[in-house]
C-alpha cells in the first residue's frame, strides 16, 4: 500500500511540503503530490549537494519495533519523484518507474540510500529561444556512510568535489553504505545533459518500453495466438450455420417417412424446442435482467475507455485521467443500463418494473461503493495514501445520485416504452418436458469448457494490465489491448454460439441463465489467474491480501456480467435466426 513520502523521516522543504492540486483520478489512485527540498537549476550541475541531516531512529534490536525506514525498505518500498510530469526512473537492464528506499545487504542489515544522482536529459526548444524541454529524468540511488558529523555550515559542497558521485569512487575510497538508522546524512548531484536524439513526443517511451522490441512481439504473438482460436471457431460456426442447420431446417420442414421420423427425431431434437426455446427463464428474470443492463454498460464504458485511449486521448502525461475516463463513462452509460434492463425485463413479462430499474441504478454501483468503503477503512487504519479524501467521496455520492441514477431510469423509461423483443415463433403454454441431460452437458462442465478458450486469447494482455496497475507499471499499449479485447468479445460470442446449438440438439431450451454463464466463466479463470499472479507481489500485510481480492472480485464480478451479457445477446440472436424459416407447427 502507498505511503505518504514524508511519512518517512524524509528532509522537509524549508517552508514545509505544500500539496499539488490533484483531479479526482489522483485521489482514488492513491496519488499525493507534494513539494520536495530539492533545488534544481535548469543547466546548473551540483556535486554532491547537502540536504540535511535526518535521525531515522532506532536500529534493529531484538524485542524492539524497527524504525519505519527499515519497515519500509524490507517492504521494498520505492520512491516516485517527478520532474516537469515526467516521473524518475532507475536504470537496471530497463527502466523502471521510482527507486527503492534502500537494500538489505548480504549481512541481513537494513540501508538506506541516502545519496541520489539526479539527471536530467533535455533539449533546446523547436519555437522558442531559451526554452528547453526536459525529455528524462533517471536517479541513481547510492547509500554512503559520510564519516563527518555534524552538517557543516560554512561549505556545502562534501570533499570540495566537482566530480559526480559514481560506483567505482564509492568502492575505491572505501566508503561502508549507511545504516537505515540514526542521524543520517541526506545528499544529492544533479546533472544536466544536452540530448537532441529524444523528442518531447517520445520521452515517456522508456517507461512505455516502446523502444523495446521485445514487448511489442509478445503482444504480436498473442494477438496471433488469438486470432488462432477465432478461426477455430469460426469455422466450426460456419459448419453449423451453413451445413448443419439449413439440412436440420430442410429435414423438418419436407414430409417425412415413418423410418426418417423415428431416425430424426432423435438425431435433431433442436426443431422440437421451437415452442419453449423463448420461454422466459424460470430463474429470477429479474436478476438476469439487471444483470444484462450492467453488462452492457460496463462493456461500453470499457470499450470507449480503450478506444480513446488508443487514439490517444489519453496519455500518461495526464495523471488520473484514465481512471476518471473510466468512472465519468460509467456513469454516462447509465441510460443505456437502463434501457437494456428494461428491453429485457419486458420481454420477460416481468412485473416489478421498479424494482428492477432500481436494482441496477444501485445494485453494482453499491457493491462497488460498499467495497471501496472497506478499503479505504483499511488504508486509513494504515496510513496509506490510498485514504480518499471526504470532499472526494462526496464528489463520488453526487455523480453517482445526481447522474447515474437519474439516467438509469431515463434510459429505463423509453426501454419499457418500446415493444418487448419479437420471437419468430410463439411460446406453448405448457413447458415441454426436457429429457434427460448427459453429464457433459450440465452447467458445471460447460463453464469449464466455455471459459478457457477466451480467458486463452487474452491472458498475456491480463498480465499486463495487473503488473500495471499493481507493480506500478506502465502499460500504454492500448492499441493491443484494443485488440485483445476484440477478440475476447468475439470468442465469448462464438463459443456461446456454440454450447447453444449443440444445447438445443439435446432438447435443453433454457438458453437464457446457460448462455450468460458459460460467456461469464471467463472471469473465474480470469479470478484464478489473478490468485497466481499474487504471489509474485510477495505481498505480507494482510491489508494488502483484503485490498488486492477486493478489487480483483469487483473486476471479476464485472467481466462477468460484461461477457455474460455478450454471450445472452448472442445466444439470442443465434435463436432468432434458427428458428425464423421454421415452420412452428
Amino acid at each position: 500500500m502507498p505511503i505518504d513520502y514524508y511519512r518517512l523521516n524524509f528532509c522537509l522543504p524549508e517552508a514545509g511540503a505544500k500539496m499539488d492540486d490533484e483531479n479526482l483520478g489522483e485521489f482514488l489512485s492513491g496519488d499525493r503530490i507534494q513539494s520536495s527540498p530539492y533545488v534544481l537549476q535548469m543547466k546548473n550541475d551540483m556535486f554532491c549537494e547537502q540536504l540535511c541531516m535526518a535521525d531515522l531512529g532506532r536500529g534493529e534490536q531484538p524485542g524492539v519495533q524497527p524504525n519505519k525506514f527499515v519497515k519500509a525498505i524490507r517492504k521494498n518500498y520505492h520512491n516516485n519523484w517527478i520532474v516537469d510530469n515526467l516521473s524518475s526512473a532507475k536504470v537496471t537492464t530497463r527502466y523502471w518507474k521510482g527507486f527503492p528506499v534502500g537494500f538489505i545487504g548480504k549481512d541481513g542489515h537494513v540501508y538506506v540510500n541516502n545519496h541520489v544522482n539526479i539527471e536530467i536529459m533535455y533539449h533546446p526548444s523547436d519555437t522558442e529561444t531559451d526554452k528547453y524541454h526536459i525529455v528524462r529524468f533517471i536517479v541513481e540511488p547510492f547509500s554512503i556512510k559520510h564519516d563527518f558529523y555534524p552538517l557543516m555550515d560554512d561549505t556545502n559542497d562534501i570533499d570540495d568535489t566537482h566530480i559526480h558521485t559514481t560506483y567505482n569512487m564509492i568502492t575505491q575510497s572505501g566508503r561502508e553504505p549507511q545504516r537505515a538508522s540514526g542521524q543520517v546524512l541526506f545528499t544529492y548531484d544533479v546533472k544536466w545533459e544536452l540530448n537532441a536524439e529524444v523528442k518531447w513526443a517520445s520521452r515517456w517511451d522508456i517507461y512505455l518500453n516502446t523502444d523495446n522490441g521485445i514487448n511489442a512481439k509478445v503482444h504480436w504473438l498473442s494477438i496471433a495466438n488469438s486470432l488462432v482460436i477465432v478461426f477455430v471457431l469460426s469455422a466450426m460456426i460456419a459448419a453449423i450455420l451453413i451445413h448443419n442447420v439449413p439440412r436440420d431446417i430442410s429435414r423438418y420442414n419436407r414430409l417425412a417417412t415413418d423410418e426418417e421420423t423415428a431416425e430424426g427425431l432423435k438425431e435433431y431434437g433442436w426443431k422440437f424446442v421451437h415452442a419453449d426455446v423463448f420461454r422466459p427463464p424460470t430463474f429470477s428474470p429479474l436478476l438476469l435482467a439487471v444483470a444484462c443492463g450492467t453488462g452492457a454498460q460496463l462493456l461500453a464504458m470499457t470499450f470507449w475507455t480503450i478506444a480513446f485511449s488508443a487514439m490517444g486521448f489519453i496519455s500518461p502525461e495526464r495523471r488520473g485521467y484514465l481512471l476518471m475516463a473510466e468512472l465519468l463513462l460509467f456513469v454516462c452509460m447509465g441510460g443505456l443500463a437502463g434501457y437494456v434492463t428494461a428491453r429485457f425485463y419486458k420481454t420477460f413479462k416481468g412485473k416489478s418494473r421498479q424494482k428492477a430499474t432500481t436494482l441496477t441504478a444501485v445494485g453494482f454501483p453499491g457493491i462497488c461503493f460498499g467495497v471501496f468503503i472497506i478499503m479505504n477503512i483499511i488504508a486509513l487504519v494504515k496510513q496509506s495514501t490510498y485514504v480518499v479524501p471526504f470532499v472526494t467521496m462526496l464528489s463520488l455520492v453526487v455523480l453517482w445520485f445526481g447522474i447515474s441514477i437519474p439516467l438509469v431510469f431515463f434510459g429505463a423509461y423509453f426501454g419499457y416504452r418500446h415493444e418487448a423483443i419479437e420471437f419468430p415463433v410463439t411460446t406453448s403454454s405448457i413447458p415441454r418436458q426436457i429429457p434427460n441431460q448427459p453429464w457433459f452437458m450440465g452447467i458445471p462442465f460447460t463453464m469449464v469448457i466455455a471459459g478457457i478458450l477466451p480467458f486463452g486469447s487474452c491472458f498475456v494482455e491480463l498480465y499486463y494490465i495487473l503488473a500495471s496497475v499493481w507493480m506500478d507499471y506502465y502499460n500504454y499499449v492500448f492499441g493491443f489491448l484494443f485488440l485483445v479485447f476484440v477478440i475476447l468479445i468475439i470468442t465469448c460470442a462464438e463459443i456461446t454460439l456454440l454450447f447453444t446449438y449443440f444445447q438445443l440438439r439435446s432438447e435443453d431450451y433454457h438458453c437464457w441463465w446457460r448462455s450468460f454463464a458459460n460467456a461469464g466463466s471467463t472471469s473465474v479463470y480470469v479470478f484464478l489467474y489473478s490468485i497466481l499472479f499474487f504471489q509474485q507481489l510477495e505481498a505480507n500485510l494482510l491489508a494488502s491480501y483484503f485490498l488486492y481480492f477486493g478489487y480483483i472480485g469487483l473486476s471479476c464480478l464485472g467481466l462477468f456480467c460484461m461477457m455474460g451479457f455478450v454471450g445472452m445477446s448472442t445466444s439470442l440472436w443465434f435463436n432468432k435466426v434458427i428458428f425464423r424459416p421454421s415452420k412452428s407447427n
